[in-house]
């Protein structure tokens, strides 16, 4: 449970938040003043202060270097922007003025939240990696992983556009991750946006933002993620998915570094640097004017290929071991071994969803196992699809079709999924395109 410590002398506001935040599921402490926080309250303890500028004694923003990292939400009565600025000056991560809306108020303290549990995580995961991995967590030393690590070291540094390409479940964000975490950006924001997750309605506004009444339903305005990674790095995943009006859009920021929200005649300037990732044919998306001719150029300044896991011979193993030792640790499991049956059957798998795949099936084992070792059978690959030596002979759509066909009998859609290390979204989407009916596929109760 989140914990809040609320700091302002106004007894009636003081009741009033707590009781809100409570009532949402927070755990809340409070206290009248700068001094009675730092006598009775451990700073460390907290995900987040909500403190009033104006306190007896010292003033709220004294919270600030005092928070050692934990976000500070001000509160102001007089709604100034000279106190807001001041105060974003200072280091607070945001301001909200009284009286204040109470969704407005629980909005604000999620999306805090979740910044801060984001930036928590990604800085530990950094850690880790930079202690054992020259290039942010790429694992793998057969050549065609010792060549895209050279490339990602080479491009970093630059603001060069970078086009990533790969089958689904490579490990392209974590390539975006790692150009980001090595160029001159790399303590600006880093936002991600799936394309294939959001509407078609709603890409042009979750990218470009819109004003309040730009449509309906549009009762406040919203910041997209274009002026988010101001500054920074935006990383577009499944590129391919996104609308042709919202690739010309697209294609102004990165020629020109313009913008406009979604209702607004006001042209905004933004700095960013594009990553885009897809497992779809561009080139051929193009050709069937699916897909804009000068979007494509634009992005494929730089060409990054990730090799399926099949082709990476004995890196398997070795993604495996250090899977392992992540699930064992994310996991508050002792650490365990993988046996030698379970080596040979990794070895030999073809790992039709790649890293995503193998990921799941380790963390799977982990959960599941009694012992100290991981098993065959706790990892779930089944015996007739392990030899890579049959499989070696089928193209990726052929070897999907026959697992599908083999398997949605005593299988579920979820469960197919999890196997090919895909989204029911993407099972569905293959199945139409292979032409693989539904008939048959097992239910749960």
């Amino acid at each position: 449970m989140n914990r809040i410590l609320i700091i302002e002398d106004e007894a009636v506001i003081r009741k009033a938040v707590r009781k809100l935040l409570e009532r949402n599921g927070y755990s809340v402490d409070t206290a009248e003043s700068v001094e009675e926080a730092l006598e009775r309250h451990d700073l460390n303890d907290y995900q987040l202060l909500i403190v009033d500028i104006r306190l007896p004694g010292k003033p709220g923003t004294e919270m600030i270097t005092l928070a050692n990292g934990t976000p500070v939400l001000i509160m102001t009565s007089y709604a100034s922007v000279r106190s807001a600025v001041d105060a974003m000056k200072l280091g607070a991560a945001d301001y909200i003025a009284k009286p204040f809306d109470h969704e407005e108020l629980l909005l604000v303290i999620q999306r805090l939240l979740r910044q801060n549990r984001d930036a928590r995580a990604a800085q530990a995961l950094k850690s880790d990696l930079e202690q054992t991995y020259p290039v942010a967590g790429m694992i793998g030393n057969c050549p065609a992983m010792l060549k895209v690590c050279g490339e990602i070291e080479k491009v970093a540094p630059t603001d060069a556009s970078v086009l990533i390409l790969g089958e689904s479940g490579t490990g392209k964000e974590l390539v975006a991750r790692a150009i980001h975490e090595h160029s001159r950006r790399s303590q600006a924001p880093f936002i991600t946006v799936n394309c294939a997750a959001i509407p078609e309605s709603l890409v042009e506004s979750e990218l470009f933002g819109h004003t309040r009444g730009a449509f309906t339903g549009a009762d406040k305005a919203r910041t997209g993620m274009i002026q988010a990674a101001d500054g920074g790095t935006l990383f577009l995943d499944e590129i391919g998915e996104l609308p042709i009006s919202a690739q010309a859009r697209l294609l102004r920021v990165l020629q020109d570094g313009e913008m406009r929200q979604i209702g607004s005649d006001r042209v905004q300037k933004v700095d960013i640097r594009l990553l885009a990732a897809t497992n779809r044919n561009l080139k051929q998306m193009v050709e069937e004017n699916i897909f804009r001719s000068d979007l494509y150029f634009r992005l494929q300044v730089v060409e990054i290929n990730l090799p399926p896991l099949r082709e990476r011979e004995s890196d398997a193993l070795e993604l495996a071991r250090e899977l392992l030792k992540q699930a064992s640790k994310q996991l508050n499991r002792p650490m365990l071994s993988l046996s030698e049956e379970a080596l040979d059957a990794i070895h030999n798998y073809h790992w039709p969803g790649n890293v995503r795949e193998l990921k799941n099936a380790i963390e799977r084992a982990v959960i599941l196992a009694d012992g100290d070792s991981i098993s065959t059978e706790l990892l779930g690959i089944e015996p007739d699809i392990k030899q890579k030596s049959a499989a070696s002979d089928l193209s990726l759509e052929d070897y999907f079709k026959q697992y599908v066909l083999a398997h949605q009998h005593d299988m579920t859609e979820t469960e197919l999924a999890r196997k090919l290390g895909i989204s029911r979204k993407t099972l569905w989407e293959r199945r139409q395109k292979l032409g693989i009916p539904r008939t048959g596929t097992a239910t749960r109760s």
